[in-house]
């Protein structure tokens, strides 16, 4: 079935247009995103002398700009950094937290999902800045100088821009955000130039007044005065309680003679180490996902990471409702690849950046507003969009570590990640993708044993969901693997090639003294380095 989500390849709408760069090679550092513009961003920081965070941070601004669909200042950060000089990598949590007025009971279901009801506190202007002040070596106001622009100038109007503005028309026709992100109730049309004069003000803003002033200070109040016009939870305490991140231990396993290192929860990276750690357990020819065994068994393993999460939730914040080491634990992973191996023989919207420097730093950045457009809302003074995680939480079980209550953090799927040979990092890589995001990281990691960087992110993708969907850019897929899926009682979802849905990687690899970038064709993305 065709999906919005499955534009293909992004076309600017101009047959002469210059496309996006989406292999590239530096010997002074690499930036990937989802957007060109937030490349081209983060890329300049690099060649003025920023770091890898300055640089990330510059292109995460940036992104919330030109990928609006996705994230931006209304949304939530998460990052996993390595630093050169002390030789730490340390996990940034920025979650998000429930206003203090949320109650399981306070909403109907359709309330959760769009609205002014279904923000959450948003956290990403406070952790980029964090990012920026404790790690990177530029002003708030540098980093912020490139979105300002792109806000000013505008972007050039995608073929996925439009398809994914053409589908959630319906939604933002209602609500506050149709308004920047519609032309006369429309789509804007492709190829067209989408200017954000208001959301350029609040940068500025801003860049001179500092991050405070979107918790404390004028900023505040006019969220503050949107949110109480409109019957939103989230006021103005709740933002004075600044979400600054929270610096973790990431989550880490060995695959294939590499250290993975991934976010913790309330991140999934967990999920992608026991998946790599019960294929280490598992023969090599099962790891072939263009194989039908091969795709049979990483369906399998897909679907029992999945359950394993969901069974064994755990909030870093509380104590532990169960014993979340066992996930991560060999022994573990070993006996689960005993029983699937036994088995195949008898039977939201985010965005990504990876960025690497000269001088041995990396960044892994995930951020996202939640669903596509987040909640459709966004002050006529602010020109953002605000989130919609309030759908992101448990609402049934209340022993639930992620049960909706007030300043509760949501579930989260992200997992950047950053891979070390030789006690180096080798690999800086990441998706947006909701549920999709370990499954697309995994797939690019197999690829990238026997197939060039770039050929390992444009392979073809498959997912399998908790309840058994395997999702899979089928037409890129040998005939017999959907067959054999379907007799071995999977739910076969087809979808087109290069889909949207199945995530978006963004990598970065050090090789040959220098770095090679690669940005995913699902998205408007690119990758460059600095020449000089």
């Amino acid at each position: 079935m065709k999906s919005a989500f499955d534009s293909g390849p992004p076309d600017l709408g101009k047959p002469n247009a210059k496309r996006p760069q989406r292999l590239s090679y530096s010997k002074l550092g690499m930036v990937t995103s989802a957007h060109y513009l937030a490349t081209e961003a983060g890329n300049k920081i690099l060649e003025e002398g920023g770091n890898a965070i300055d640089a990330a941070v510059a292109t995460a601004f940036a992104l919330g700009v030109c990928e609006p669909q996705a994230s931006g200042l209304g949304g939530q950060t998460m990052a996993v950094a390595h630093f050169a000089e002390s030789k730490i990598n340390i996990a940034f949590d920025g979650s998000s937290r429930a206003p203090n007025r949320a109650t399981p009971d306070s909403l109907e279901k359709s309330d959760r999902r769009r609205g002014y009801t279904a923000t959450t506190v948003p956290s990403t202007p406070a952790t980029l800045a964090y990012l920026v002040e404790k790690h990177g070596t530029k002003t708030l106001a540098e980093v912020l100088a490139p979105a300002i622009a792109i806000a000013e100038d505008g972007f050039v109007v995608s073929e996925l821009f439009h398809s994914l503005s053409k589908r959630e028309a319906k939604f933002l026709r209602k609500r506050s955000g149709g308004a920047f992100y519609l032309k006369n109730g429309r789509a804007y049309p492709l190829g067209g130039n989408l200017k954000q004069p208001v959301l350029a003000k609040t940068l500025k803003r801003l860049a001179k007044a500092g991050i405070e002033d979107f918790y404390q200070g004028r900023i505040a109040r006019q969220i503050h005065q949107d949110m109480k016009a409109h019957g939103g939870l989230l006021q103005k305490d709740d933002l004075a309680q600044i979400p600054w991140p929270i610096e973790r231990d990431p989550v880490s396993g060995r695959f294939a003679n590499m250290k993975v290192v991934s976010m913790p929860p309330p991140g999934a990276g967990r999920v992608l180490l026991e998946m790599l750690q019960i294929l280490e357990k598992s023969p090599e020819k099962l790891w072939d996902p263009d194989t039908p065994k091969g795709a049979l068994f990483l369906a399998e393993v897909m679907r029992r990471a999945a359950l394993d999460r969901a069974d064994r939730p755990y909030d870093p914040n509380f104590f532990a409702q169960v014993e979340e080491k066992e996930m991560l634990s060999r022994d573990y992973a070993g006996r689960v690849a005993k029983q699937l191996q036994k088995r195949i023989q008898t039977r939201g919207e985010t965005t990504h950046l990876s960025v690497m420097d000269r001088h041995g730093n990396a960044v892994a950045l995930t951020q996202s507003i939640e669903n596509v457009f987040g909640s459709c809302e966004a002050s006529p003074e602010l020109g953002f969009l605000y989130n919609n995680y309030m759908s992101a939480y448990e609402h049934e079980d209340i022993s639930h570590p992620y049960y909706l209550r007030p300043n509760a953090n949501p579930w989260a799927s992200v997992a950047p990640t950053i891979v070390f040979k030789n006690r180096k990092p080798w690999l800086t890589i990441g998706s947006p993708g909701s549920e999709r995001i370990v499954s697309a990281i995994m797939l690019t990691m197999l690829r990238l044993r026997h197939q060039s960087p770039f050929q390992a992110v444009d392979g073809p993708r498959l997912h399998c969901s908790v309840k058994g969907r395997v999702s899979l850019e089928s037409s890129r897929f040998r005939d017999d693997i959907p067959e054999l899926l379907e007799k071995r009682g999977f739910e076969v979802d087809h979808r087109d090639a290069h889909s949207f849905y199945l995530g978006c990687v963004q990598l970065v690899m050090m090789e040959r003294g220098g770095f090679t970038g690669v940005a995913d064709p699902r998205r408007d993305g690119s990758a460059q380095g600095p020449k000089s």
